[in-house]
């Protein structure tokens, strides 16, 4: 059954609407199980009915006019108790319920499937038969399995709009679930970016030329025909009559009237021309993809070699400059820094990435410059928005796709808001970050390019906490040359000068790839990453550890870290190789000083290794971000467990606190630079806890000293006491929420804590 799985998977997938992909589900499930019944029904959700909207078998007069409550019937059963229902008897049942006129009072056997996603039931699959009898294992087994690839396509149809039958583009107010790439609320209109020559990637567009766009269709098409010609001319020496045959192959797809005619129809009825190319190709290669036989299989390959070829001509042909309209959202499949560079900051009001995490360059170089983004929106249909009104809300992760005008007066609010709050915390950047009783709590900045110094400055950090030295890299297509990293790290170093600037060793691995550097893994994040990789390639880690001794030469404020430290023999072996490139410098006349080595605690194993670790550097530095995500298994860029991710979290409580605890013993200094240190809420949190600095995006420096110079260090290991007995993240996050209300620091919280 797994080959018949596939094949309805696809050619539901090809569906254009959600009505049409329920018909094939029902035709195409009742003629693999054998059964003369198929039914979906959709719930309602606004009223929680379960409506009969698509069926094999029964009467096709009904669909859409009748429906039952989850109360009601087998169909309610199933869905109420969000299990399988396999009946022999169905008629027999306590909670058979007869719907007049449907026309099932012939049939029997009865197994039934809920549909869910996400946690939500969105309906129910059921197959009936006239024979009294249970259905076996394998065909139940079979039905769920075809119910769990059916919620995907209904819970995106119903999050853009195209629940309705025959409706084929998306029309009402939708919100899309990502992860929060920057901060901050951005309003405005969707321009979408097209990689080149990715067909699936075409964005929907209307054109009034049609005409032009009917010649560059024309026109392209004539390109690849001559360059296949070309091509089969080169070749004919190398190459036997049959397979030259393959040449004439393509001539005749590139002739073929039926496609080509489909194309104009879409062009003459208003789509530009790559819009009709990609929609008519994707379909017929839909169409081939899911036939059984192998060698039509193959001419889907074929067509989409072809329509590539035809889409890049067309995308040469379209060189008119894009048209950025003020307050645009930059939207694509996956942006890069190169997409970003093209839209004038001036106008740009936000981003939004289908794939992604909140680690991408991208989404750095959006936190850098104070763009909200949104990434991982992965439902988002990216293709058919163009021009629509967006909000990017970059502290939840969500998207709001035509928003309805509360929905817009409410993130108008908050954004007027947040400036407004910004603006006014603008008077604490040059008084000291202590409470009310005097404590002092240095806090720093983590930052990647020169663009975050002076903000840094401006809002009065005290060091930084964390450079990501694996963005110069990022930013080339080549390793940095030791003098290259050298000037680089010597700007960071001189613009902070005498404030001390933590440089971390390469960290690349998990979600971090550098482009001419692949690491592929089936499991990143448990795999090759941080100091495994450049202790892997000391001819790597020796070139830029010389390069930032070098830079620190007459200014003495560095500081190295090592990432992703799991074991005392890569500390050992790292100070080996540091040591090395520190006496060869010494020995060349540099004149450098050792600078104080820390580092990252960012694995569980590090955590309860914390004492041992201290022992040998200089300081211990928590990455909040992957320690949660390590401790609660919890891949923090994933959205289907985003949820689960909470840096709140007792067992993360804990373990923060027994890494400042072995630190101390030790007499060493501890600090935290991961999400979790500029959030204003934790900050009362981890000062009891005895941290001796906060390492923050600059955005968050001035809220979270406007936290610290509004609290009462006295009253603070109270506080800590109660978070630590809480059983739950959602408890402790009320008590912090409840403590800084109650002391009137509500409004520092960042709108999607207090929303």
């Amino acid at each position: 059954m797994l080959s018949a799985l596939r094949g309805i998977v696809q050619a539901v997938n090809a569906a254009p609407t959600l009505q049409a992909a329920l018909d094939i589900i029902v035709s195409r499930v009742a003629e693999v199980m054998g059964t003369e019944v198929c039914t979906v029904y959709l719930r309602d959700p606004d009223t929680g009915r379960l409506i009969f909207m698509a069926n094999q078998g029964l009467n096709p007069d009904l669909i859409g006019k009748v429906s039952l409550g989850v109360d009601e019937g087998l169909v309610g059963q199933v869905a109420r108790r969000e299990e399988p229902l396999n009946l022999e008897h169905a008629e027999k049942h306590p909670n058979f319920f007869y719907l007049p006129g449907i026309g099932e009072d012939a049939y029997h056997s009865f197994l039934g499937a809920p549909i869910i996603h996400q946690r939500n039931v969105l309906g129910v699959l059921v197959v009936q038969q006239k024979d009294s009898r249970r259905f076996d294992e394998e065909e139940e087994a079979f039905l769920v399995t075809m119910s769990a690839q059916l919620a995907g396509v209904i819970a995106h149809a119903r999050a853009t709009g195209s629940i309705a039958p025959a409706q084929d583009s998306v029309v009402a107010s939708a919100t899309f679930k990502g992860i929060a790439g920057a901060p901050g609320v951005g309003i405005g209109r969707a321009v979408v970016m097209v990689p080149a020559t990715e067909l699936s990637s075409v964005p929907r567009r209307h054109s009034d030329d049609t005409e032009g766009e009917l010649a560059a269709f024309s026109s392209a098409l004539e390109s690849v025909r001559n360059d296949i010609r070309s091509l089969s001319d080169k070749l004919v020496d190398q190459l036997s009559p049959e397979e030259l045959a393959l040449f004439d192959v393509y001539l005749r797809i590139l002739d073929d009237g039926v496609w080509l005619s489909e194309v104009e129809e879409k062009i003459r009825a208003g789509e530009w021309a790559q819009g009709a190319l990609s929609q008519v190709v994707s379909s017929h290669i839909h169409t081939f993809e899911t036939m059984e036989d192998d060698y039509f299989k193959d001419r889907a390959t074929d067509i989409k070699d072809l329509g590539r070829r035809v889409l890049s001509y067309l995308q040469a042909s379209h060189s008119e400059p894009t048209v950025y309209p003020d307050n645009t959202v930059l939207v694509g499949e996956e942006l890069t820094a190169s997409m970003l560079g093209e839209v004038p900051r001036e106008k740009l009001a936000g981003m939004v990435s289908v794939r992604g995490s909140s680690n991408s360059h991208v989404a750095i170089l959006a936190r850098a410059m104070s763009i909200p983004t949104v990434m991982g929106a992965s439902d988002l249909p990216y293709t058919q928005i163009e021009h629509a009104d967006l909000i990017v809300d970059g502290y939840s992760g969500a998207v709001h796709y035509n928003p309805t005008p509360e929905v817009y007066e409410h993130f108008k609010l908050l954004s007027e808001e947040d400036q407004a709050l910004t603006q006014g915390l603008e008077a604490l950047r040059d008084l000291a970050s202590e409470t009310l009783d005097g404590h002092r709590m240095p806090l720093w900045v983590n930052t990647g390019l020169m663009a975050d110094v002076a903000r840094s400055l401006d809002r009065g950090a005290e060091g930084v906490g964390l450079y990501r030295t694996e963005v110069p890299f990022l930013l080339r297509e080549r390793f940095p040359s030791e003098e290259e990293q050298r000037m680089v790290y010597r700007e960071q170093l001189l613009a902070f000068a005498p404030l001390p600037v933590t440089m971390r060793t390469l960290d690349v691995g998990g979600d971090k790839a550098l482009p001419y550097f692949p690491i592929e893994e089936e499991n990143p994040f448990l795999g090759w990453r941080g100091i495994r990789v450049t202790l892997d390639h000391p001819e790597i880690f020796l070139v830029q550890v010389r390069a930032m001794f070098k830079a620190s030469e007459g200014l003495d404020n560095l500081r190295i870290m090592l990432p992703m430290i799991s074991n005392v023999q890569e500390v050992d072996e790292a100070l080996e190789l540091i040591k090395r490139a520190y006496d060869e410098l010494v020995e060349d006349g540099w004149d450098i000083h050792w600078p104080p080595i820390g580092v990252m605690v960012e694995v569980p194993a590090a955590v309860y290794q914390a004492r041992q670790l201290a022992q040998r550097v200089d300081f211990l530095s928590v990455g909040s971000n992957d320690l949660t995500q390590y401790l609660l298994a919890v891949d923090r860029n994933n959205t289907r467990v985003a949820d689960l991710y909470h840096a709140y979290h007792p067992a993360v409580l804990n373990c923060l606190k027994i890494v400042v605890d072995a630190g101390h013993a030790e007499g060493k200094s501890v600090g935290i630079c991961g999400e979790l240190a500029g959030d204003p809420l934790a900050a009362p949190l981890l000062m009891a806890m005895g941290y001796d600095m906060l390492s923050m995006n600059d955005n968050n420096l001035l809220r979270v000293k406007a936290v610290i110079r509004s609290s009462q260090y006295s009253d603070l290991p109270a506080l800590l006491d109660q978070a630590m007995n809480a059983d739950t993240a959602d408890e402790v996050q009320v008590l912090l929420r409840r403590a800084l209300a109650d002391a009137g620091m509500e409004r520092l919280l960042p709108p999607a804590a207090t929303s």
